[in-house]
């Protein structure tokens, strides 16, 4: 309970945001790495031209990363309307595509805040104007802002609808206690001069995974307390859950796989705590079977953890205009247990299939 306390009191440390109605005047890059993704790119795209903001001020980049189907061409066909297409052309196996198309972006951006989304995103006309007025009232370094998924077809995708929620707001918490820990780089923003300051992903290029929270870590080693998260309905990206349980393995496994490069012992501990947690709710479960005080201890801790999740995320769900979600939360409980364990494992060792690549 000690543990979500801390969440609660972060959680309701970071400030509502409200911009002033003053101009904003920030050149900004928003840069976006596509890999076939033709399906959804043109509401992205159509998205971002619709922002509230000035358009002399404001750069759209896309970086094709070797795309196999249509998405380069669509994204070409905006050209008229300002928005730039760079195409990948690495001739060898890279192990973090993603870092590279963000990083030759960047190169050749002139904007002076970075914000960075994913190519199956949407958002609301003023994300970009509330984004930038944050930054702005506040001078910070880097800035997370909320993700959510919206449009879901089934049980499973509402399922990780809360469970997703319930990671930002765990992010967006350690931000508020000034010990960042976890961001989304479907809404991230930073200055491009802090980017390199910190020597952008070098150290980190390695890794397929990471061009969000590690960087993160790197900005906030060197810029203490210049990290902020915007609560904000109108900075909220919002993207689609996994359509099956193939696709969503894959992708904590992507997440969790950038666990291992963690700087910040305290997260390390933190993460290590919670998994020891629900490995001993499910062996407590497995003993139950034959001695009833274990699983009488297990119910316990079912009863606990769901307590304490409730307790976090109805500020977190309330934020989002997502409170119907909570009647999930006892249901999904014993399943969660065992995707933590699974992730826990799984994550740091082997591959990860990520956009038709098998990577490390």
């Amino acid at each position: 309970m000690v543990v979500v306390t801390t969440f609660i009191r972060g959680w309701h440390r970071l400030i509502p945001f409200q911009y002033k109605t003053a101009t904003a005047v920030t050149p900004v890059s928003i840069i976006i790495a596509a890999r076939n993704e033709a399906e959804q790119i043109h509401e992205t795209i159509e998205a971002l031209l619709a922002q509230d903001y000035d358009k002399n001020l404001t750069e759209i980049i896309f970086i094709d990363d070797h795309s196999t189907d249509a998405t380069a061409a669509i994204i070409r066909s905006y050209a008229d309307r300002g928005v730039r297409l760079i195409s990948l052309k690495e001739d060898r196996a890279l192990n973090s595509y993603k870092k590279k198309a963000i990083q030759t972006a960047i190169a050749g951006a002139s904007g002076r805040l970075i914000i960075t989304t994913d190519a199956d995103c949407r958002m609301g006309t003023r994300w970009l104007k509330t984004i930038v007025s944050f930054y702005e009232e506040n001078d910070y370094k880097m800035i997370s802002s909320p993700v959510a998924y919206d449009q879901e077809k089934s049980f499973f995708e509402r399922s990780q609808s809360l469970e997703f929620l319930y990671l930002i707001g765990l992010g967006a918490s350690t931000i508020g206690n000034n010990q960042p820990s976890t961001c989304n780089g479907a809404n991230l923003a930073y200055e491009r001069d802090a980017f390199y300051e910190v020597g952008g992903f070098q150290g980190i290029d390695d890794l397929a995974s990471g061009d969000d929270e590690l960087l993160l870590h790197k900005i906030a080693a060197r810029y203490n307390n210049q990290i902020g998260f915007l609560k904000n309905t109108d900075a909220i990206v919002y993207t689609h859950a996994k359509p099956n349980l193939k696709e969503f393995l894959q992708q904590r496994k992507r997440w969790a796989s950038k666990s291992t490069r963690y700087k910040n012992k305290a997260i390390i501990v933190l993460g290590v705590f919670i998994w020891f947690f629900n490995v001993s709710i499910l062996l407590n479960l497995l003993t139950g079977l034959f001695l009833i005080t274990y699983l009488k201890i297990a119910l316990l801790q079912l009863v606990l953890k769901i307590v304490a999740e409730l307790i976090f995320l109805i500020d977190v769900t309330g934020f989002a205009k997502r409170k119907e979600l909570l009647i999930l939360l006892p249901v999904l409980n014993i399943f969660h247990v065992l995707y933590i364990i699974y992730i826990g494992i799984a994550g740091n060792s082997g591959k990860y299939n990520w956009k038709g690549r098998m990577v490390n």
